[in-house]
Order: structure tokens, then sequence, then C-alpha cells
């Protein structure tokens, strides 16, 4: 795997990214995921033929590949400024040194790991929950790479840096809130676009599809804020443009009607997201029942 980075290192950015995008549409075309994605946006596109769906898919794939030299290069995107353009920016810098406690959200759109960058301009001691890599080295790797954008650290699905039950995990999550916001502000990242079986149930393209209810649960018992965000890439190359919005949290004496609130506001935003511009969100995961 370092051969294999390093190769990709010796390489430009743009170039690398490129060559990885084609690559993964001609993998892709035809397989498993991606008829998984064609039957996704069947369902979330009715009204569109099949050409226009597949055209959809292939902006997809090309988004995919280019991520995947991006996850090796992240550190150069992070290193050269001009690459991300902060939408709102004013908003965000309004924020610097006083958010506190907040939660935060993105789905698989753009190169999503960068849908956390506004939280580092305003100086959050950012952390994320990812999915563990199960190679130990590799792991290590990723993590340094992400440094300046995790400062805060990173917490694999199952516990930080090892495995524990979802209780337990939910512990270590709320006590890092906790003891970071008494001294600086604090953020912690979820991506919370995938359907979750165990979920609760809300509105989404037409459907009543089920999400996790974690990043909702936490931040109504922890009196945090809640931004969501995403990255959308500028053309065919690795720039991109990030936003975010406030939700509003409810708090009411019904925490199960509120967390359902929040995770219906987080959706509705992310579809309408979504809508605009489809071929960036990957719809090769499981988005239906």
């Amino acid at each position: 795997m370092r051969l294999v980075f390093g190769v990709i290192r010796l390489v430009p950015l743009d170039l690398a990214s490129g060559c990885s995008a084609r690559i993964t549409q001609w993998v892709s075309r035809g397989g498993r995921r991606h008829r998984k994605a064609m039957d996704n946006l069947k369902i979330a596109y009715p009204e569109k033929t099949a050409e226009e769906r597949e055209e959809i898919a292939m902006e997809m794939w090309d988004n995919i590949g280019r991520v995947i030299v991006e996850t090796v290069l992240i550190d150069r995107i992070l290193a050269d400024p001009d690459r991300i353009e902060i939408e709102n920016l004013p908003m965000v810098l309004r924020y610097q040194g006083k958010m506190g406690s907040t939660i935060a959200a993105t789905m698989h759109m753009g190169n999503w790991e960068l849908a956390s960058w506004p939280l580092a301009i305003a100086g959050s001691k950012t952390a994320a929950v990812y999915r563990l890599v199960s190679n130990p080295y590799v792991e290590k790797y990723l993590q340094e790479k992400r440094k300046l954008l995790f400062p805060g650290g990173l917490f694999g699905k199952g516990g930080f840096k090892g495995r524990s039950t979802g209780f337990e995990t939910a512990r270590m999550l709320g006590r890092f809130l906790r003891q970071r916001g008494r001294h600086d502000t604090a953020s912690l990242g979820f991506v919370a676009d995938l359907y979750d079986k165990n979920g609760v149930a809300v509105p989404f393209f037409g459907r009543q599809e089920k999400f996790s209810p974690f990043p909702a649960l936490l931040v109504r018992r922890l009196n945090a804020r809640m931004w969501i965000g995403r990255c959308i890439r500028i053309g065919r190359q690795s720039r991109f443009r990030v936003n975010v919005v406030e939700v509003k949290v409810p708090r009411t004496e019904n925490e199960k009607e509120d967390i359902q609130a929040i995770t219906a506001a987080m959706q509705k935003q992310f579809e309408e997201w979504i809508r605009e511009t489809p071929g960036q969100f990957m719809w090769s995961n499981k988005r239906f029942v």
C-alpha cells in the first residue's frame, strides 16, 4: 500500500485524480454497485430516462475515482487554500472562537471529508466519526494525513481507535464534547446520509426512509449547536466549494419528537442539495428499502 501511495504522490494532484476517475468509470460500469446506483436513481428520479440516469451514475463514478486519490493526497489539498472555497465564509467567521460544542453532519457528496473545513476555519477542535480501516498501518497513515482537518482526532466506528459497544462509543463521544467544550470550541462530525434499518423514518425523495438518529440525539442531549454542510466539486478537478447551514434544534419535553424533527430537517436539506448536483452524490450505497 505504501508503494501504491508513493507512486500516486509522484504525480500532480489533478492528473492523478483524472486518471483514477477514468479507471473507476471503466471498472465500475455494469458491476454490482453500478446496478445498485441505477436502482436507486430509478426510485429517486422516475421521471428521467434510463440514459439520463446512466449519465448521473457515470458522473458519480468519476467523482468517486477522484476521491480515491484525494484520500491519499488530502494533505496537498489542505495545503493549498485556493482549492477550497467556503461559500458562506462571513457566517463561519462570525463564530470564530465561540462555537462551543457542535455536532456537524454531511453526506457522501463531492469530497465529503472537506465539508468539515469551515469548522477548522472557525477554530473548532473537530473530531470525526468514521469507519475503521482493518489494516492498522494503513489506518495510521491515513490518520496522519488528516491531523489538520480533524485536530480533535478520529473516532472509529465501534470505539475510539478500537472496538466497543454502541453504548460505550456514545459515552466516549459525549465525554469528548463535554471536556473539550469546557476549554475551547469542539465539534464532532458525521456522514449521516446512509440508510439505517434501526433508525427513524423521515421523508426522503418522496418516501419514508430510515436514518440514524444518533447525531440528533447527541445534539439534543448535549445542548450543542448543529451545522450541516456539503462539499461539491468545481469542474473535473480537485477544487471544491463548501457551504454550511445551521439547523434549528427543538428542545421540547418530547425528546423523541425532537429527534425526529432534527433528523427530518437534515435529510430535507440533503435532498435539496442532492437534487442540485445529483452526479456528485454516492448512489451506490443502500438508500431505499
